[in-house]
């Protein structure tokens, strides 16, 4: 194979598609941040540059006060190598999770007096470019394989979440690899019976339905195809995964090939547990520590975080 001999020139070449992360969420909701007074929060083991840094830089726009739990003198080394000062000591309203393993700091607060009656989870507060308004995916980072009893208890921590950004009745779909009920698939029973939970009141202040895969939740072009009605099809506020494992490999699907801005936060404890990972950006450390504050002054309606559509009855 020889090369040409001479010049080629095309006038119409395919170019690829260029997907820049949408952050305007985030920028609402940082703006609705402003006129709140920041939030004490506990750094636990901030050890790293990344995890004390991004504490620091919380704190910068107002959002939290830090406080930082840990080896003194290793916080005190990471400090004098960035050259920033240190927080004091004092009451916290707010946990984030610093250089240790997520399975250690929960560990610790499940065996405390933060502990509820209700299960703990962890949702992802997600935008992308593809979707009019952010939305909420659980759990991705906490319950590894959750029981009909859990699930029920991450339904209500989600929705919970929702009310504190001013969704009144947030639509609610339950994820499963197909949109019918099939014996041999739990996820789909599981489904079901969280519906009729929701029908009789064990659930309550949001609209639910499922199972429902992925591409009806979000898409109604999708459902009217597959010949699907429900309010909940193509306009979910709340995406409930079937297991840890789905969840992480969607919240990271759409992170880092959909464009996602995302943030990350535990409920069901006293306190809202901010989560963050080594691999995070900037934008979603604090952004997550927005949601914190947010929580914790349970705001009636915050940032703008849905387009205006009509709630289901």
């Amino acid at each position: 194979m020889e090369a040409p001999t001479r010049r080629i020139a095309y006038d119409e070449v395919a170019t690829p598609q260029i997907i820049l992360r949408h952050n305007d969420a985030v920028a609402k909701l940082l703006k609705r941040c402003e006129s709140l007074d920041p939030v004490s929060c506990a750094i636990v083991h901030p050890c790293d540059r990344d995890s004390l840094l991004g504490a620091l830089e919380a704190a910068k726009r107002k959002l939290i006060v830090p406080v930082l739990v840990g080896p003194e003198a290793k916080i005190r080394a990471v400090a004098a190598a960035e050259k920033v000062d240190l927080a004091v000591r004092g009451d916290v309203d707010a946990l984030m999770k610093g250089s240790l393993h997520t399975d250690e700091l929960m560990g610790a607060v499940v065996g405390s007096r933060l502990r509820t009656a209700r299960r703990m989870s962890h949702c992802f507060i997600m935008q992308t470019p593809a979707y009019p308004r952010p939305f909420i995916i659980t759990d991705a980072a906490i319950n590894i394989a959750p029981t009909l009893k859990d699930k029920a208890d991450i339904v209500r921590n989600a929705v919970d979440l929702a009310h504190a950004f001013g969704i009144e009745r947030p639509h609610v779909a339950i994820l499963a690899a197909v949109e019918t009920i099939n014996p041999n698939m739990p996820a789909t029973l599981d489904a079901a019976a969280l519906c009729k939970m929701a029908d009789r009141g064990q659930i309550a202040g949001a609209v639910l339905d499922g199972p429902l895969a992925f591409d009806n939740a979000v898409s109604a072009a999708a459902a009217r195809t597959k010949g699907i009605t429900s309010p909940v099809a193509g306009s979910a506020d709340i995406l409930v995964v079937p297991d840890l494992e789905a969840g992480n490999m969607l919240a990271k699907q759409l992170e880092y090939l959909g464009g996602a801005a995302s943030a990350g936060i535990v409920l069901g404890a006293r306190v809202p547990i901010v989560l963050t990972s080594r691999a995070d950006p900037r934008e979603a450390r604090i952004a997550s520590c927005a949601v914190a504050l947010v929580l914790t002054r349970r705001l009636s309606r915050p940032a703008e975080i849905t387009a205006p559509r009509k709630q289901a009855a």
